[in-house]
C-alpha cells in the first residue's frame, strides 16, 4: 500500500532525506509516534486517529479545486495549488487527524517559517475550506491582524483564489470585505484589533497573520473565547520570527516549542517551528538554509535567499532583519541554563530501594507569598548518579489568579498540591517537609532566609541541620555542577513535568568575573524548582570528599 503523502514527508525527514530544523524533526516525530500508536491493538491513549480520507479531502481541495490567479499555464489559465511536501504535511496534520468522537484532534496551531515560504495563501486556502467544505452551519472565518490593511492580506488571498477557481467563484459571493457562503450562511472576513466590531464573534476558524507584530493578546484572547460554541474550531497562527521575547508571539513560540520537546504537554496543538540547529551559520553556509525554508526550491529560490545573504553580510545594520525574517532567528539573546536534550535523557526512575541509606541533600525555595514554593531532595548514589525528587505547593489564589497557566491540570495528575487561602501555607508545608526529611534521612537542608526564615527556625528546632544559603552568584560553582551531571548523564529526575518546565524556564546571566546566576525572562516564568535544586547540590558538594565506586560485571 502507498504510503500517505503526510507520512512520506515526516519520515523522509525523520531518516535526514529532507533537512529540517529540530522543532520540525520533533514534530515529524511526533507524527509518527502517534500513528504507530493509533495502530496498535489498544489504540492511541487519548483515542486520536489519522483519517486518511479526511486529509486527503483538504489535499484534493487544494489541489483541484483552487486556483493561483498568480501563476498561468500555457493556456493562460491560473494554474492548481500544488502542495509542497511541507504544506502537504502542514494540512494533512491538521485535517487527517481527529478524536474517537469524530471531530478533529487538532484547535490550535502554530506555523513559523522564513518569509517567502506561502504561509498567508496556505492559511488563505485553509480559511476557504474551512468555510465551504467544514459542513459547519453559519461558520465565521477571520483573518486577524494587528492592522486591518495586514488582516486584508490574507483575505485578499482568498478572494483572489475564489475569482481564479471556477468551481468555488460559482459558489462563493464576493463582496466588500466579505466572502459569503449562502448554502451554509458562512462567511470570511478581514478583522483587526480596532477593526473588531461591537458584537462577539463566534469563529469557526481564525488566520492570525504575522504574530511577531502583535502589540498584545486582546485579539487572540478575544477570538479564542469566541470559539467555545464551535465542535471543531481551529485557530492558525502564522508568521515570521520576532525580536521580543515579551511578545505574545514568542510565548506562543515558546509553548509550540516546549511541547515538541515534551517538556509541556499539548496533545490539540499543532506546532510546525522551522529553525536552524546550534552552530549553523546562515550567513557562510547556504546548505543550513532549507532548515528555515521547508519550501526552499518549490515557492522560493535559492537566489532569493542569496541576495538577501549578500545585504546582510555588506550592510551590518541588515544583518539582524535577514536573521529574523528570512532564517527563523530570533534577534534577541537569549542564554540557556542547562541542555534540555540532555536533560530529557536524564528522565529515568530509579527504585526506591537504591536510595536508602545514600546521602541525601535538600533545597527549599519559598519565592513569594502567592507563588510557587519548591522542595527538592537531591541523593547519591554509589555509583555517582544523583536521584532527583521535588515537589511544588501553590495557593488556590493563584489558580484562581492565573487560569491560562497549567496549574489545575497539574493539580490533577497529582504534580502539584494546591494549599488553600490566598498565600503560601507554611505550615502545611512545614509538616511535609518534616516528614520527607526524616522518612529519607535528609542530612542537610538549604535554604534562602529571605523568605523562609521562619520556617528554618522550626525545621531547625524539629532537629534538621538548615543551612542559610546565598542566592545570586555564590552558586555559581553549584549551577555548574548540575550543568555537567545533566551533560554526562548522571541525574535522574523522574520525568516530573513542573520541574523540567521550570528548567526550562531558567536563563543564565553573567557577571563581571565570568560567574553566572539563575534568572528567567518573564514574570510568568518559574525557576522555584532549579533554585531548590542548585541549592541542594550547594550542600553535597562541600561536603568531604567519599570514595565512590562502579559496579563491573564480568562474564
Amino acid at each position: 500500500m502507498t504510503p500517505h503523502r503526510v507520512d512520506v514527508f515526516a519520515t523522509r525527514v525523520h531518516e535526514g532525506d529532507i533537512l529540517a530544523g529540530p522543532l520540525v524533526r520533533l514534530a515529524c516525530d511526533r507524527h509518527l509516534e502517534d500513528r504507530c500508536r493509533a495502530a496498535t491493538k489498544a489504540g492511541h491513549p487519548l483515542g486520536m486517529i489519522f483519517h486518511e480520507a479526511a486529509a486527503n479531502h483538504i489535499i484534493e481541495f487544494f489541489e483541484s479545486v483552487l486556483r493561483l490567479p498568480d501563476t498561468l499555464d500555457a493556456h493562460g489559465d491560473p494554474v492548481p495549488f500544488l502542495l509542497t511536501p511541507a504544506n502537504t504535511f502542514i494540512v494533512g496534520s491538521l485535517f487527517g487527524w481527529k478524536m474517537v468522537d469524530g471531530w478533529r484532534r487538532y484547535r490550535e496551531a502554530y506555523i513559523e517559517e522564513g518569509k517567502g515560504n506561502s504561509k498567508t495563501p496556505l492559511a488563505a486556502g485553509i480559511g476557504l475550506y474551512g468555510l465551504t467544505m467544514d459542513g459547519e452551519q453559519a461558520a465565521e472565518i477571520y483573518s486577524v491582524a494587528s492592522g486591518i490593511d495586514q488582516a486584508r492580506i490574507c483575505w485578499l488571498d482568498a478572494d483572489r483564489m475564489v475569482e481564479a477557481s471556477p468551481d468555488l467563484s460559482a459558489l462563493v459571493h464576493r463582496g466588500k470585505d466579505n466572502l459569503a457562503y449562502a448554502a451554509t450562511y458562512s462567511w470570511f472576513r478581514p478583522l483587526s484589533k480596532e477593526k473588531r466590531g461591537k458584537s462577539g464573534p463566534r469563529p469557526h476558524i481564525v488566520i492570525f497573520d504575522e504574530m511577531h507584530e502583535y502589540a498584545d493578546a486582546v485579539v487572540v484572547n478575544k477570538m479564542r473565547a469566541g470559539t467555545k460554541r464551535r465542535r471543531q474550531p481551529l485557530t492558525i497562527g502564522i508568521t515570521n520570527s520576532g525580536y521580543d521575547r515579551t511578545s505574545i508571539c514568542w510565548q506562543h513560540h515558546e509553548h509550540s516549542r516546549k511541547m515538541l520537546e515534551g517538556v509541556v504537554d499539548d496533545p490539540r496543538l499543532f506546532a510546525f517551528v522551522c529553525g536552524l540547529d546550534e552552530g549553523d551559520d546562515p550567513l557562510t553556509d547556504r546548505t543550513c538554509h532549507p532548515k528555515a525554508n521547508p519550501n526552499l526550491g518549490y515557492i522560493i529560490q535559492q537566489e532569493y535567499l542569496d541576495r538577501q545573504v549578500a545585504h546582510a553580510q555588506h550592510i551590518p545594520s541588515e544583518t539582524n532583519t535577514v536573521l529574523r525574517l528570512n532564517f527563523c532567528v530570533w534577534t534577541q539573546a537569549r542564554t540557556p541554563a542547562w541542555d534540555m536534550g540532555r536533560w530529557r535523557a536524564c528522565g529515568g526512575r530509579v527504585p526506591e530501594a537504591e536510595l536508602l541509606g545514600r546521602p541525601c541533600y535538600g533545597g527549599l525555595d519559598l519565592g513569594q507569598t502567592d507563588d510557587f514554593a519548591a522542595w527538592v531532595r537531591l541523593w547519591e548514589l554509589a555509583d555517582g548518579r544523583l536521584v532527583v525528587k521535588a515537589r511544588f505547593w501553590l495557593p488556590q489564589a493563584a489558580l484562581t489568579k492565573y487560569p491560562d497557566r497549567p496549574y489545575a491540570e497539574w493539580q490533577r495528575a497529582g504534580l502539584l498540591e494546591v494549599t488553600e487561602g490566598d498565600t503560601t501555607d507554611l505550615d502545611f508545608i512545614e509538616e511535609a517537609i518534616l516528614a520527607d526529611a526524616r522518612q529519607d534521612g535528609v542530612s542537610e537542608i538549604a535554604y534562602d532566609k529571605r523568605f523562609a526564615q521562619q520556617l528554618a527556625l522550626h525545621l531547625q528546632g524539629a532537629g534538621l541541620t538548615m543551612i542559610d544559603t546565598p542566592q545570586g552568584f555564590a552558586l555559581n560553582e553549584s549551577i555548574q555542577s548540575v550543568a555537567k551531571m545533566i551533560a554526562d548523564g548522571r541525574l535522574r529526575h523522574g520525568d516530573n513535568l513542573i520541574l523540567s518546565w521550570m528548567m526550562d524556564n531558567t536563563v543564565l546571566r553573567t557577571g563581571r568575573y565570568q560567574d553566572v546566576r539563575l534568572d528567567k525572562e518573564a514574570a510568568a516564568d518559574k525557576i522555584d524548582g532549579p533554585a531548590a535544586l542548585v541549592m541542594a547540590n550547594a550542600r553535597r558538594i562541600v561536603q568531604p570528599t567519599q570514595p565512590t565506586y562502579q559496579m563491573v560485571v564480568f562474564g
